[in-house]
């Protein structure tokens, strides 16, 4: 079995901040963030699913991944 990566467990955590109710409000990651959630957030960003290298807005695939880490967040807490 593979594990995820420290790089990967941090952009799902990044993409659990998003709002999936709100889709009108973004996220803006200033310089004085973690490191690692800048970095995760620029990669975000190259694999197409946020809309701006410091955050932005989930696009259509970012809005669907970060539904599907939301729902699997919710179904593991049960």
């Amino acid at each position: 079995m593979t594990e995820f990566t420290s790089n990967q467990l941090e952009e799902i955590h990044c993409l659990t901040m998003f709002d999936l109710n709100n889709t009108t409000e973004g996220l803006k990651v200033h310089n004085t963030a973690r490191e690692e959630t800048i970095e995760a957030i620029k990669r975000l960003y190259d694999k197409g699913l946020i809309s701006q290298d410091d955050g932005g807005y989930l696009t259509s695939l970012g809005q669907e991944a970060a539904e599907f880490i939301q729902s699997l967040r919710s179904i593991l807490r049960k």
